[in-house]
């Protein structure tokens, strides 16, 4: 039996800003997953970005190889899927 260790990776930081590092880093110290809320703020980042959580999933899927990605709370909201 292994201990599989899993971490959350809030998406607050733009990707070339922070956040694909992030999941980078979490890959190389070995997460067996990797996970993000889909809200539309979090707390004391309510004030600044927050990216939503199945483009990022699918940023982290292109630069991991065996990390299991996932979401710990996906939302149904009303939001389009288009910005104006």
């Amino acid at each position: 039996m292994s201990l599989r260790l899993s971490t959350v990776i809030l998406p607050y930081r733009r990707w070339h800003e922070g956040s694909r590092s992030a999941w980078v880093r979490a890959e190389e110290l070995g997460f067996h997953s990797g996970y993000t809320y889909d809200h539309l703020s979090w707390r004391s980042f309510r004030d600044g970005p927050w990216f939503g959580a199945v483009p990022t999933l699918t940023a982290a899927a292109g630069v991991t190889e065996r990390m299991r990605l996932g979401t710990l709370v996906t939302s149904v909201k009303r939001r389009s899927p288009i910005t104006a």
